[in-house]
């Protein structure tokens, strides 16, 4: 999905456009054990709590594509006969069939998902009257109706007991102890909304860690290919780098990399993202190595050892990058470079010593105090 996709989805899950759709609901013990389930309009419920429900479901389309949402591929044997995605498939019909596949879902679910601690579970089937496009640039009537559901695994917080103000008894009092539903730590949204209409061939997938996207929900539930997390990602190439060029692996090379990645993903803004999301293949970057002057023989170790770890993959640019600053950092020293400036720092050897150079003219500080170099 384009990002522009994504951002109409969470345009739609507004309280005012969604009236019709219907929530399945499901509470599961630390025990793995279904509580209690339930099924409620949202018609039924206060605008305040449409609001909020919403806004919990908003976020499983929220996050760093590649990082936090992932697009996970169904194989074509899936879509044409299995129990999972005819499973998927009834979920965007709110009839009988969907609320037998709800309770499917959510047994799966309560099975196979590691939470700590007790959690809900939201189930949002809906229809998107999805609005054409006018000749003067606004909308136009509907061209298609987009059936799809929306789930999030949202774990559940115990408040404390707090001193509280009762305005009908006009007293200070002791507030009780409530179950709160906190941000979503894991969720999808089927099927796809690629090029606006539906795409069942593909599942979009939330997590709020991008460091641990919860690989049993993918394998046991989903049944899809499980992903390389992205910190694992950054850690894997970052990895592969260090030992595949050994003392090649200069500051140059980071530097080089880095600032290609950065000039992707800058690119990629400035089309106003109505692209497909930029992507680092191993072409790439082993062009970039030449450049830099990493010998042949790096190069092909290089080659070698990112086939091993990462197949024909091909990585997005931000899971490399790890921040948008630039830092170094040593044992005793941490430096930060605005990233626009990779040209402020440079190595150099005096009296046989390894220095990291940082140029410095103007409004150098210490500790807050203006010093003259």
């Amino acid at each position: 999905m384009l990002d522009k996709e994504i951002a109409e989805l969470r345009r739609h899950l507004r309280p005012d456009r969604i009236a019709l759709a219907a929530l399945f609901g499901c509470l599961v013990n630390e025990k793995k054990e279904i509580v209690t389930v339930f099924r409620q309009p949202l018609a039924a419920a206060s605008q305040e709590d449409t609001g909020a429900i919403l806004t919990l479901l908003r976020k499983v389309l929220s996050g760093m594509p590649d990082k936090n949402l992932l697009t996970l591929p169904f194989t074509n044997e899936q879509v044409m006969d299995s129990d999972v995605h005819r499973m998927l498939s009834a979920l965007r019909n709110a009839d009988e069939a969907g609320e037998a596949a709800a309770n499917d879902l959510f047994r799966r679910l309560a099975e196979n998902a590691v939470m700590d601690g007790p959690y809900m579970i939201l189930l949002l089937t809906d229809a998107y009257d999805v609005p054409g496009a006018a000749k003067d640039g606004g909308e136009a009537d509907s061209e298609e109706v987009f059936r799809y559901c929306v789930t999030a695994l949202c774990p559940l917080k115990e408040t404390k007991p707090a001193l509280g103000f009762f305005p009908g008894e006009n007293t200070l009092g002791t507030l009780g102890v409530n179950n709160v539903l906190s941000s979503p730590a894991v969720g999808f949204l089927f099927p796809c909304f690629d090029d606006r209409t539906a795409n069942i061939y593909d599942v979009l997938y939330y997590t709020r860690d991008s460091a641990a996207n919860h690989p049993e929900i993918i394998d046991a539930v989903l049944q899809t290919v499980i992903p390389m997390p992205a910190d694992e990602q950054k850690e894997t190439f970052s990895d592969l780098l260090h030992e595949s060029l050994g003392e090649d692996c200069s500051l140059k090379v980071a530097l080089t990399l880095r600032d290609a990645f950065d000039e992707q993903l800058a690119d990629y803004k400035t089309s106003g993202e109505d692209e497909e999301r930029p992507v680092v293949t191993k072409q790439t970057v082993t062009r970039l190595l030449s450049d830099c002057g990493v010998t042949p023989e790096k190069v092909e170790a290089f080659t070698t050892e990112y086939d091993a770890r990462f197949g024909d993959a091909a990585l997005p640019p931000q899971n490399l990058i790890g921040g948008k600053q630039i830092e170094v950092n040593t044992p005793d020293v941490q430096i930060r470079v605005n990233p626009d400036r990779s040209d402020l720092i440079k190595t150099e050897m005096i009296d046989g010593v390894r220095y990291i150079l940082i140029r410095a003219e103007n409004g150098v500080e210490v500790n807050g105090i203006d010093v003259t170099i």
